[in-house]
């Protein structure tokens, strides 16, 4: 019998396409000044999925490092967040399954609750490890965050995957069992089944952040949850990495002196990939964890980070986690950082083919190839998703963690 020390995030990789714009070329097609996105709100790219990728190729690019032996056996269940869904009925996840050639022995179920998502799959996941430490669970955000051409919120697009392996006894990251939770009935964000493009209230939906924020800290508290004094690092839900500053002043005036050690400092690293990437609505907290971890200069082994996970519509949770001593062994941050800093910058015009004359899923069609990853979309036949492997994986930089 396997003895359980902890329950939490055992591995971790991203995934963003291989392509970006620039929010100076988006300001100039605005006819703005670049710091209004830059300054404003705290981005400087948005990645930019070619027309062959979609969530299930990101989401097996992010998963495929993270498929050693031992996991592909011990995974008992894979669970795929997203609100880009590509299928009314079938979970996403299958096609990953699939794609990746998982074994047949497990559960493969899509979780949907906008940006929020993940969250509930993190701690589903770390309740059956709990009731059969044996397992591992496989947790999967991605998404393609895209708004009205020429919108206010066509600033904050952007694409990507993260994917993380829950295990006991896990090598970064310890999920606390308290979590603080609120939801409420809202329509400050939502996509109805005949868009691609989502509506948004965007002031209402900053209101809503900030209250379901307060909220869930006042329920994680009432439950026994830490005092804010003995949180180190903070990682908050980034639809703009200018957000996390927002955040952090609702949370130190609801907390009140228990705050009084924390600043910017507490959740800038998170900021990092954001900033670079765009909002990847349910991949984006975990984004941020990832960012945290690979770009911190400081030694994190035992510390905490309080998180906050919010999704449109809306859910809230607040919950902390304590990092393990040796994480840095398991970290995968200079593939990231070579993965980021390898993509190609589009013109307007590529940019604007890419992510706005989108066929309908309807449409037959064959793909030609500009994904950067190892898996990509190779075609639609008779409304069936083809898949296939693009790049093989000899030929990649390699991702796979130090041992």
């Amino acid at each position: 019998m396997t003895l359980i020390n902890a329950v939490g995030i055992d591995d971790i990789a991203i995934y963003s396409p291989g392509h970006y714009y620039d929010l100076a070329d988006l300001a100039a097609a605005h006819g703005i000044d670049p710091a209004k996105y830059t300054k404003g709100i705290g981005q400087e790219r948005m990645a930019v999925p070619s027309p062959d990728e979609d969530i299930v190729t990101m989401a097996a690019n992010a998963v495929a490092p993270l498929l050693s032996d031992g996991v592909r056996d011990a995974v008992s269940t894979v669970i795929f967040a997203t609100e880009s869904g590509i299928d009314q009925s079938k979970s996403a996840g299958l096609f990953v399954h699939g794609v990746l050639g998982l074994r047949p022995n497990c559960r493969v179920v899509e979780f949907k609750q906008a940006c929020y998502g993940a969250t509930a799959g993190i701690q589903f996941a770390c309740d059956l490890v709990r009731q059969r430490p044996a397992e591992k669970v496989l947790i999967i955000a991605s998404d393609i965050a895209r708004y009205e051409r020429g919108s206010e919120g066509e600033c904050t697009q952007g694409a990507g995957a993260v994917a993380m392996v829950v295990s006991a006894n896990p090598r970064l990251i310890e999920i606390h069992p308290q979590s603080g939770l609120f939801s409420l009935d809202v329509m400050d964000f939502w996509r109805p089944n005949h868009r691609s493009a989502a509506l948004v209230d965007g002031k209402l939906s900053i209101d809503v952040y900030l209250r379901s924020l307060t909220e869930a800290w006042a329920d994680f508290r009432r439950k026994g949850g830490l005092p804010l004094d003995a949180v180190d690092k903070l990682c908050f839900h980034q639809p703009f990495t200018k957000m996390a500053k927002k955040a952090f002043g609702a949370l130190a005036e609801a907390a009140g002196p228990e705050a009084a050690h924390l600043g910017e400092a507490s959740y800038a690293d998170s900021q990092v990939y954001g900033r670079l990437i765009g909002n990847t609505y349910s991949a984006s907290l975990y984004i941020g964890l990832c960012s945290l971890l690979d770009n911190c200069a400081e030694n994190l082994g035992g510390r905490t980070i309080g998180l906050f996970s919010y999704g449109s519509g809306s859910v809230g949770e607040f919950f902390t986690a304590t990092v393990r001593p040796s994480y840095r062994r398991y970290l995968r941050a200079d593939a990231h950082r070579t993965m980021l800093d390898a993509r190609q910058r589009l013109d307007d015009a590529t940019y604007a083919a890419w992510f706005y004359e989108v066929p309908k899923q309807v449409e037959d069609r064959a793909l030609p190839q500009e994904a950067a990853g190892r898996f990509r979309l190779a075609a639609v036949e008779e409304q069936r998703r083809v898949y296939e492997e693009a790049i093989p994986e000899a030929q990649l930089v390699p991702l796979q963690a130090v041992a």
